[in-house]
């Protein structure tokens, strides 16, 4: 199904490449670029400036409360908001796919080669392009440089003794996650670099999975009629361009380590801040026919010059032995690391580098705690495991692309799936490991429980996955800054349960053990200026904390509504639990997870205040739809309810308890009939039941409990709680509204439109498009037979972002 519309985008990005070259290897699917490119739209983030002026009147007392809180958050405690109205990121179309594995910190590449945005520090970004982060090329031939290059098109104020400039019209960049690989046909030369850069990010491999490595394998290809020599240089600076890589007591060192018959040499460059500490690595494998050379410490100011001209002397680089000095303050300090090899004429060879960053233990914005990262389990805690991750990383990536290609082959083969899909499944999946991930051991003295036993109808302190498999935690957004908003990862926790459902669990049992607990602090809410408990007893938080601050520790980071306004997350929880039981079929975690669903349905069954079997809004905003306000049920959360009836129903019957099962089938019955009176309209389920002027407002998302029902195998007979035709029916008028009257079909699909074809502008979120509403509702398009629609309705997602 691919359209003339996905042929052009791809024709667009790529329509200033000049040269016939390919690469080497590089896959038919996923996204490219030439690096010549330039993005003829200028996107700006959304900031409080964008807000319509008749939104602007509904949140004037919202407006004071923000401004209040973040000048206490940004002034008086020095701290990060986790939203910031005021500060939003830049819209800079320049990043790539993101350097390591899961949970152990990131740094990314942009797609013209620069390393641009920083991770390290768990959960909090930095985006600097650190200039002197690059690969440089020398061609030598009869023992005389011939061609040096940085391969940047940059022409940086800094490091003027290096040759910049190269031409980005003979270069490109082709993105399938976790992969990549950057092409450079060198102008006049006859010869093609490839370089393919590897991540550790593997399908069920929770050992690789969470290594902060990455490897830069370099294929050269000779179309001359001569041999050449070929050096790579890759230059590191001893930090991630922010303000602490000046503070002074950051050294270098050389190291060679040897073992099971294979050996690395590199250079580790330690960064000595009194908070989270960590050691860069450069390495490359040493081998019979490479020359691996480095110079242990350069500054990476002024012309620099005496590096470049090392190695275009001899291809090489000659360092004085030794460690480096200490940098004083204010001075910042790089290394390098040259390989070199003879590439016969019309030949092939190949060079490696290895990348790596060890960050052992972490302490978040409180720094109440020490928290261990996962590959510590694996290559230990001390902040010494760079050469063995460096050794580990160069003789497996192999294995990792040859599991990385048995993963991806089934989908990428599939003629029937077009290219734009594949390019989107495997590049958008780059957030599990670049949302601020944090993977964690779980401490010996934890108790998840929240305090309640499972022989009191809770869990165990230190349940087997967590234990097992650790702790994990991911953000709503680089910019929103919650870990595990619990109402976003339910569109987002497919990729988790399918991929790596061990940390999918894990997700599931931290978030259990927080239900049972309560806080009753007083807390003010910025959307309604109420103040309310911060977390409530048998209630899902939306969170659990900011990065700035303590995570685990303290949920429900949230401040724009009351906790009571968030009875979709109890039915989330719900129908997660299932969902994942369906996928993993661990009779241990129904077990464990049962009385914890039971509670939080009762906790829900306050809001049936008519008796009806469906759960009210009563006056709240309905939860994740900030500031649309809704009375009486509504679509999504009395689709949601009822959805979780449904499969509380299967779990009751997988349990064997008879008497839950009939006390839930008597709610689903009146609840489903009541469902249909109050919000049917004939065509789709109205928004919400108050007969107000936009209760029949077309909401995108209003099938979302019957998209949940049918990825859990239900929907169908006795665990029905729609019927099919109405379903369809209201899929159908999503469809002709919702996608097709905007923004020509082609951007998704809007969350709110109005039955008359005019997207509903009731507030800042109705006349948004979320991505994973969007995906949520092309699933279930493609569950009931309407594959075109569902294709059709995220591809407008894919070309928009």
């Amino acid at each position: 199904m691919t359209t003339d519309w996905g042929e052009k985008s791809t024709e667009d990005l790529m329509s200033r490449y000049v040269s016939k070259e390919m690469g080497y290897g590089v896959p038919k699917e996923g996204w490219r670029i030439c690096l010549a490119h330039e993005f003829k739209e200028k996107r700006k983030p959304f900031q409080a400036k964008d807000v319509s002026l008749s939104n602007v009147w509904d949140h004037i007392g919202l407006g004071i409360r923000y401004l209040k809180w973040w000048y206490k958050k940004t002034q008086v405690e020095k701290k990060a908001p986790f939203i910031d109205m005021f500060g939003a990121q830049p819209l800079r179309q320049i990043y790539g796919a993101p350097l390591g594995g899961i949970g152990g910190g990131t740094i990314t590449r942009g797609w013209r080669g620069e390393f641009c945005r920083w991770q390290l520090r768990p959960g909090m970004y930095h985006y600097k392009t650190v200039t002197a982060n690059q690969f440089t090329v020398c061609l030598r031939r009869g023992g005389q440089t011939v061609y040096q290059q940085v391969l940047s098109v940059e022409r940086p104020p800094t490091l003027q003794g290096w040759n910049w400039g190269y031409c980005g019209e003979y270069a490109f960049y082709h993105a399938l996650y976790p992969r990549a690989w950057t092409v450079y046909h060198l102008p006049g030369q006859n010869v093609t670099l490839t370089c393919r850069q590897v991540s550790p990010v593997i399908p069920r491999d929770y050992q690789d999975s969470s290594l902060p490595v990455a490897v830069f394998v370099w294929d050269i290809e000779n179309k001359n009629d001569y041999d050449l020599d070929v050096s790579i240089m890759f230059t590191m600076v001893n930090g991630s361009g922010h303000k602490d890589d000046k503070s002074g007591g950051h050294w270098n060192e050389p190291f060679h380590l040897e073992k099971e018959g294979e050996a690395v040499s590199g250079v580790l460059l330690h960064h000595c801040t009194t908070v989270n500490p960590y050691t860069l690595c450069i390495a490359a494998r040493e081998q019979p026919d490479r020359e691996v050379s480095h110079q242990t410490a350069f500054s990476p100011k002024g012309t620099c010059s005496g590096l470049w001209s090392d190695l275009i002397t001899d291809g090489r680089l000659d360092s004085p032995t030794g460690s480096s000095p200490p940098t004083p303050k204010g001075e910042k300090v790089a290394a390098a690391l040259a390989v070199g090899c003879s590439v016969p004429a019309q030949g092939h060879n190949t060079l490696e580098f290895c990348l790596t960053w060890d960050m052992p233990k972490i302490t978040f914005g409180s720094r109440e705690r020490e928290h261990i990262r996962r590959y510590t389990r694996y290559f230990g805690t001390k902040g010494d495991a760079s050469p063995s991750l460096s050794h580990y990383a160069l003789t497996h990536y192999g294995q990792w692309e040859k599991s990385i290609e048995e993963w991806q082959r089934p989908v990428l083969q599939d003629s029937s799936l077009p290219s734009w899909y594949k390019s989107a499944l495997f590049n958008e999946l780059y957030f599990v490991v670049d949302g601020g991930t944090v993977w964690t051991e779980l401490p010996e003295d934890a108790d998840v429980s929240g305090g309640v036993r499972s022989e009191d109808g809770g869990l165990p302190a230190q349940p087997a996955v967590i234990k097992e498999y650790g702790r994990f935690a991911y953000l709503e957004g680089q910019e929103y800054r919650m870990y595990n908003t619990y109402d976003v990862h339910f569109y987002a926790s497919f990729a988790l349960i399918m991929l790596w459902p061990k940390l999918a669990l894990s997700v599931q049992y931290d978030i259990a053990g927080s239900v049972v607990q309560q806080d009753p602090t007083e807390r003010l809410h910025l959307m309604s200026g109420r103040c309310s408990p911060v977390k409530a007893k048998n209630v899902v938080p939306h969170d659990i904390g900011d990065p700035d601050d303590e995570p685990w520790q303290r949920v429900n980071a949230y401040l724009i509504h009351d906790t009571a306004d968030w009875k979709d997350l109890n039915l989330k929880f719900v129908l997660q639990v299932y969902r994942d039981f369906h996928l993993t079929q661990d009779s241990q975690y129904l077990q464990d997870m049962w009385p914890i669903c039971q509670a939080v349905m009762d906790s829900e069954l306050k809001f049936d205040l008519d008796g009806d079997g469906l759960i009210e809004n009563s006056g709240y905003a309905d939860q994740t739809y900030d500031g649309w306000t809704v009375t009486g049920p509504s679509a999504y959360c009395g689709g949601l309810w009822l959805a979780s009836l449904c499969v509380m129903c299967k779990m009751a019957r997988l349990v064997d308890n008879e008497e839950m099962y009939q006390r839930y089938r008597d709610l689903l019955d009146r609840g489903s009939a009541a469902f249909d009176k109050l919000l049917w309209n004939g065509k789709y389920y109205n928004y919400d039941s108050s007969g107000r002027d936009l209760s029949n407002s077309v909401m995108s998302d209003q099938c979302a409990g019957h998209w949940f029902l049918r990825a859990s195998g239900l929907g169908e007979g006795e665990y029905q709680a729609f019927p099919k035709e109405k379903i369809q029916s209201a899929l159908k008028s999503v469809f002709d509204l919702n996608v097709m009257s905007f923004a020509g079909g082609q951007m998704g699909a809007v969350n709110g439109m109005r039955p008359e074809g005019v997207p509903d502008r009731s507030s800042v979120q109705s006349d948004e498009v979320w991505i994973g509403v969007v995906c949520g509702l092309a699933a279930t398009l493609i569950h009931e037979g309407m594959r075109e629609e569902g294709m059709r309705t995220v591809e407008g997602c894919y070309r928009t972002v």
